[in-house]
């Protein structure tokens, strides 16, 4: 595709900006860099509590690059919609995604997902029009041309192959939004759901997981290196990781960082990317078979929860709870 251009179609009500014109070049940037974590990460350890719908995810649905597009509340503004608006004088307060990806929930209708207005407008929320990644042009499975980037929100709210944006008066209606990646207590099941009873998800909760060693892993005794990433939605930074080598009984605080030789601080200042994963590392002296348990705090004091059971809900979405891990210990010389 050559250098892209946007133009604006009006219709009626509706502000559209449809795919065949992109954007300014002159309004390009280089994004800090945005984590993007499904709801379903780590679902296949909930669904072992008891089963739930969806793709069985391990601790890998998730990932960290960088952006490059404008920001969509300059795209906006060049429409006439002011920074910081909630409110169109037509009655627009949510800005939906079009997709032209086609899906069997929406009987062949487009993806499609929405973010308030004043969340589109707001300069420091970080909305991003994309057309680059980790400074090469999107490629196709990543949304090729064209995607938003809405960050520290669920992935479902991000979306790609872009063909449309609308400003609507009510909340997006599709499937996605109101029969999908909504969170419902343990006693919910497909018997007695009520999907109007909530909220469509939007941030997603403080997370922690161990990358370094695997479930059942088998280990000599001695030193072992326990690293991983956490994240927090909304913006929210690390404020810490506590890392446990005895099953809970004690604990420890792991090193955080973000950028090679720089340490991490939970501010939103040049130490940090707000919107990107934090990366932990601890080191620990392990001598016998144990369980080893890392749990995140973030800026906010959120904290995760102990047990998956308690979170446990029909469709397996934000398993936040204490990430655990079974070491087997073997001295092959005794």
């Amino acid at each position: 595709m050559s250098p892209p251009h946007y133009s604006v179609a009006w219709k009626k009500n509706h502000i559209v900006l449809v795919l065949c014109v992109l954007l300014h070049p002159e309004n390009e940037l280089d994004f800090p860099s945005v984590g993007f974590q499904c709801a379903g990460n780590r679902r296949t350890a909930m669904s072992k509590t008891k089963t739930v719908k969806g793709v069985g995810w391990g601790v890998s649905a998730i990932g960290n690059a960088v952006w490059g597009g404008s920001k969509l509340s300059d795209v906006l503004e060049l429409v006439g919609i002011p920074k910081l608006t909630s409110t169109t004088k037509f009655g627009g307060k949510y800005v939906e995604f079009v997709s032209i990806d086609r899906c069997k929930e929406e009987n062949g209708g487009p993806y499609k997902a929405s973010i308030t207005l004043s969340q589109a407008t707001n300069p420091e929320a970080d909305v991003l029009l994309a057309c680059e990644m980790n400074g090469e042009p999107l490629n196709r499975d990543h949304g090729y041309p064209l995607r938003v980037v809405v960050p520290g929100v669920i992935g479902a709210r991000s979306v790609k192959w872009l063909e449309a944006i609308n400003i609507i008066a009510e909340e997006c209606q599709g499937f996605f939004v109101q029969k999908d990646y909504k969170m419902f207590p343990p006693s919910v099941n497909w018997d007695n759901i009520n999907w109007s009873s909530r909220r469509p998800q939007m941030d997603f909760p403080v997370q922690c997981v161990i990358c370094s060693v695997e479930d059942m892993t088998t280990i000599p005794p001695g030193k072992v290196k326990i690293s991983g990433y956490a994240a927090s939605g909304g913006g929210r930074g690390i404020e810490r990781v506590d890392v446990s080598v005895d099953g809970g009984k004690s604990w420890m605080e792991a090193s955080r960082f973000q950028k090679s030789g720089i340490p991490y601080t939970a501010d939103d200042d040049d130490n940090s990317d707000k919107w990107a994963w934090v990366l932990f590392e601890v080191t620990a002296e392990i001598q016998q078979s144990t369980e080893i348990i890392a749990k995140a705090v973030d800026s906010a004091g959120n904290v995760q929860p102990e047990k998956v059971e308690d979170i446990w809900n029909l469709r397996g979405i934000l398993n936040t709870s204490w990430h655990r891990i079974q070491l087997q210990v073997i001295d092959s010389n005794p």
